[in-house]
C-alpha cells in the first residue's frame, strides 16, 4: 500500500512533497493540476505526509471518504504513464 495525493493539492502543486521523497516516487505532468505517488515505487516512508503543506496526503487506508476515488485517480495515473 502507499500514500495517495488528495484534493487539496489541487491547483496547488506544492513541492514540498518531492523535496523529501528518497525514491523519487512522485510525479505530475503539465496537464494534471496534482501530483501523484506511484504505488509500485512508494516504500511508505511517510516523509511525503508530514512534509505536505495542504495536508493532501494520506496513507491509501486512512483516505477520508469524500476522497476515495483518488485512489483510483492515482492508480490510474500510473497505469497510463509509459
Amino acid at each position: 500500500m502507499a500514500y495517495i495525493i488528495t484534493e487539496p493539492c489541487i491547483g496547488n502543486k506544492d513541492t514540498a512533497c518531492t523535496k523529501v521523497c528518497p525514491v523519487d516516487c512522485i510525479h505530475t505532468t503539465e496537464e494534471e493540476n496534482q501530483y501523484f505517488i506511484d504505488p509500485s515505487v512508494c516504500i511508505n516512508c511517510d516523509y511525503c505526509f508530514r512534509a505536505c503543506p495542504v495536508n493532501a496526503i494520506f496513507h491509501e487506508l486512512d483516505v477520508p471518504p469524500k476522497w476515495r476515488n483518488y485512489i483510483t485517480k492515482n492508480k490510474d495515473f500510473f497505469k497510463n504513464e509509459v
